[in-house]
């Protein structure tokens, strides 16, 4: 079954959780460009948590922010 991603704003310290699972001490962390941090699967290599960091400041530029990573959107079917 297909993880729901969850969305949590640390408005202390300005990132953007973006989560298909909770984090945990065994993934991989690997920076990106423009100050976003993925964890990975230690076994797939999947992306599993994306931060961006101080968020706000994009938001306040205005102009468009991409994540350097790819989604395959689908509506989750109710229960």
């Amino acid at each position: 079954m297909e993880a729901k991603l969850s969305f949590k704003y640390d408005r202390d310290a300005d990132i953007l959780y973006i989560n298909k699972r909770d984090p945990y001490p065994a993934q991989e962390s690997e920076e990106l460009p423009d100050e976003v941090v993925v964890r990975l699967n230690p076994e797939s290599g999947e992306i599993e948590n994306v931060e961006v960091l101080f968020f706000s400041t994009r938001l306040l530029r205005g102009d468009l922010f991409e994540l350097p990573v790819t989604a395959d959107l689908r509506l989750v079917a109710p229960h």
